[in-house]
């Protein structure tokens, strides 16, 4: 098999299903698949789709993204996070649960897999880069925050209610009260809560649903006023080909797109680098951008969501011990059993169940304490990640504001920082070494040397900053007959910054200073060179390391006299 082949086709690299890593592989696919379907209704619920959909995206798209994926132990399939950005997507667009809401949804899908794809077959995983550690936790909390929100009415069994309502107390007796739902809801979580405590291993999900899927149906809760999930079709979707939603709407589907690819290969990224670190693997992201694209597209063939991969799955598929991506087939094979057989006993579950498993999935999201680490550990990176939060929830239900603001944010203060490098004038210490002069109140290595180091590239963005440094610093010292620059951290030079450095060295040496680099590595000399500023002189010297420049001046001090070609192959 050519390396190429295995590379397009990962699956055919899993292990050969055989013994313990069956057995191991089942258990894990059957705890997960138990966990699943309950909670695809949730969040298909959570999207604005019919119930069925969410268990639909469990199935092919799930299968296609890990047969394509690099990192084969994670739960794809639908996510909170992903749901929650095609419902607040389309808010407005079309009305949830109509065909034309389904319609829009299954172009949310087609769009995102398509640019996912484009992604990964061009090698465009660096684009990950973007959205810093901070600005994705930001908005995830922002995220999980909107979700329990958007959960509330219906965990506590308020019928009718809008958050708009609740700014108006004249709308509130509009709101109606179901006491019977507000104890299914609040009694779920509480159970969902003690159950992830105490027996994190127990499909508590499934047997919560099922539990309450028969009190209700014993009570008579529908035929009380009682929200359920009501009928599911049974059997497989059809594939087809989406309508057309027109241009109109679909031109406002790019930004959700956008960021719903974003967000969700994020989702992918944060669970993927924890599996394959456990495997003591590369991590393929491009691969995994085609793989989890290829399982949009499916989504989308399917008349669903977008699939994504959920942190909450991912995680307990391997605490279950799934050792392949056989685990992941397994999922599939339950969940599409449990789509065949058991759908029916899913009608009389109450929605504010469903409602209490989303909030019981992202609760763990919601973490302040790492605003505190953060702001500990960089000040500015903390206001970004608050400033990104705010903005998620202010702009909600267009949440693409929040994630965009703080990518713009991070790459303003990442512009900000290049174009303001560390430049430090350098003295020597007891030690020997070199360090900041002013820092360390040391003086100058040698009387009237002026030695500088840069701990940035010189290029069009550093440029400016070494030329008003030095100008500066002249300014205030004119006597200044050497000028070392200590270059041992420049690892880059572009045509601006050579041409820079070229018109410095010159000026010093009309001037009658003599110049000193030290340490300048070879690409960097040679884009130098190119500018004609390294031509013999007797007052431009090369210095390998940091002794020989200090060398090189004390002997120069000594004769108090300019420097000879011979010095320059010191």
């Amino acid at each position: 098999m050519s390396p190429r082949f295995a590379r397009a086709l990962p699956f055919l690299k899993w292990p050969r299903p055989v013994g313990a890593l069956l057995r191991a592989d089942a258990r894990a696919g059957l705890t997960v698949g138990l966990m699943m379907v309950p909670q695809a209704v949730a969040y298909a619920h959570l999207a604005g789709m019919p119930p069925v959909t969410g268990i639909y995206v469990a199935l092919l798209p799930a299968l296609l993204a890990i047969l394509l994926s690099s990192a084969v132990r994670l739960s794809v399939g639908p996510s909170a996070l992903t749901a929650l950005l095609v419902g607040a997507s389309l808010t407005g667009l079309a009305e949830p649960g109509s065909a034309q809401w389904v319609q829009l949804a299954v172009w949310l899908a087609l769009l995102s897999g398509l640019v996912q794809v484009g992604l990964g077959l061009f090698g465009f995983g660096w684009l990950l880069n973007l959205v810093s550690a901070p600005v994705l936790m930001a908005f995830t909390q922002a995220a999980a925050v909107l979700i329990i929100g958007s959960q509330l009415p219906g965990l506590l069994g308020l019928q009718g209610f809008k958050w708009a309502i609740a700014l108006d107390p004249q709308l509130w007796p509009q709101v109606g009260w179901h006491g019977a739902s507000a104890l299914f809801g609040l009694g779920s979580l509480a159970l969902l809560m003690l159950l992830r405590r105490w027996r994190p291993m127990f499909p508590g999900v499934l047997a919560l649903v099922l539990a309450s899927g028969a009190v209700s149906w014993a009570l008579g809760f529908e035929a009380a006023g009682g929200a359920v999930i009501g009928p599911l079709p049974r059997g497989l979707p059809e594939l087809a080909l989406p309508a057309w939603p027109g241009w109109d709407k679909l031109q406002q589907l790019v930004m959700p797109t956008l960021v719903i690819t974003l967000v969700s290969f994020l989702e992918t990224a944060s669970s993927a680098r924890v599996e394959t670190n456990r495997r003591g693997v590369r991590w393929d992201q491009d691969q995994d951008l085609l793989g989890q694209g290829v399982g949009k597209l499916a989504s989308a063939f399917t008349g669903t969501f977008p699939a994504s991969v959920s942190f909450s799955r991912s995680a307990l598929n391997l605490y279950a011990g799934a050792q392949s991506g056989w685990a992941v087939v397994f999922c599939v094979i339950v969940v599409w059993l449990m789509l065949l057989a058991f759908t029916p006993l899913l009608w009389p579950v109450p929605q504010a169940v469903l409602s209490a498993i989303v909030v019981a999935a992202v609760l763990g999201l919601i973490k302040p304490r790492e605003f505190v680490r953060l702001w500990a550990l960089s000040r500015r990176e903390a206001v970004i990640a608050a400033l990104t939060a705010a903005l998620t929830v202010a702009a909600a239900p267009a949440l693409y504001w929040g994630v965009l603001a703080g990518v713009l944010m991070t790459l303003a203060s990442f512009v900000y920082e290049r174009l303001r490098p560390r430049i430090i004038e350098v003295g020597q210490h007891p030690d020997g070494s070199l360090r900041d002069r002013h820092l360390w109140k040391l003086p100058p290595l040698t009387p009237r040397t002026l030695a500088l180091r840069m701990d940035a590239a010189l290029d069009f963005a550093t440029a400016g900053a070494l030329e008003q440094r030095l100008s500066d610093e002249l300014t205030e010292r004119p006597d200044t007959r050497h000028i070392v620059l200590l270059a041992q951290a420049i690892n880059r030079m572009d045509a601006t910054g050579a041409e820079l450095l070229a018109k410095l060295i010159r000026q010093g040496q009309a001037s009658g200073r003599v110049w000193h680099l030290c340490g300048l590595k070879l690409p960097a000399e040679r884009v130098l060179a190119a500018t004609g500023a390294l031509e013999p002189s007797e007052r431009l010297h090369l210095h390998r390391t940091e002794a020989d420049t200090v060398a090189a001046l004390l002997r120069l001090q000594e004769k108090d006299l300019p420097p000879d070609i011979a010095a320059m192959a010191i």
